[in-house]
């Protein structure tokens, strides 16, 4: 579904992704992990076309879009939920989901907003609330719930679990994992907490300074003991 060859991009001089060849399966979950700083939500970036790809492509299912505006990008039923959340916190809730539909039209609002209430219920509670008052936990449910409601085949997460409290971080797991189970949703996955991320995909890689230096499936990196020392003991 989606393959990346040889990928190259730059901030300026400094070269923050520096050949990068990956690909994403119709169906898998795929994670990626690494450090703060690897190049993890450059890679996300990238591929949705900000910043550009000075060398290399990305396809998706077999259409190069590595030169594609960011916006006919998002036509292509691919969605991301962006490290940081970045909903629009003046806007309700309601509206952050609007959004989210303004990608395709509107055309089956009431239907993706009453799945994407039963998906995260919280949201219908907070319905008429602003996305800035919501909680840590609440604002990626909503950032997730936007992705999802202009109907992506390919979902990009960057980093979901970031700064939430433990229960939260499962619950959010178990959402990913029920959507790619049940609707057979593809997920890429950037993820800091290399236990859950690796646990929940099918297959997954490991970024260090730019470049992949693992791959496996993620029950084979987790009993990596390299991958173990870096990202599941405390190391670095």
């Amino acid at each position: 579904m989606l393959s990346i060859r040889g990928l190259q991009t730059f901030y300026g001089k400094i070269c923050a992704l520096k050949g990068i060849d990956m690909d994403v399966n119709e169906g898998e979950i795929v994670t990626l992990i690494g450090a703060n700083g690897a190049g993890k939500s450059t890679l996300m970036m990238t591929i949705f076309g900000s910043p550009r790809a000075r060398e290399g492509s990305i396809t998706y299912e077999g259409r190069d879009i590595t030169r594609l505006p960011t916006h006919e990008i998002a036509r292509l039923e691919i969605a991301q939920s962006p490290e940081g959340r970045r909903i629009f916190p003046r806007m309700t809730v309601y509206e952050n989901l609007q959004m989210g539909a303004a990608i395709n039209g509107f055309a089956h609002f009431d239907r993706d907003l009453e799945r994407a209430f039963t998906i995260f219920p919280r949201l219908k509670e907070r319905a008429q609330q602003r996305g800035g008052t919501l909680s840590g936990g609440e604002q990626q449910m909503l950032a997730i719930a936007r992705a999802l409601m202009s109907r992506p085949r390919l979902l990009l997460l960057d980093e979901p679990s970031l700064g939430l409290a433990p229960l939260i971080v499962k619950q959010i797991f178990d959402v990913i994992r029920d959507l790619n189970k049940t609707e057979g949703l593809t997920v890429f996955l950037v993820e800091q907490n290399a236990f859950h991320a690796l646990k929940l995909a099918d297959r997954g890689y490991v970024m260090v300074n730019g470049l992949i230096t693992l791959s496996g499936t993620g029950k084979e990196l987790l009993s990596r003991p390299e991958v173990r020392a870096a990202y599941l003991e405390g190391g670095h």
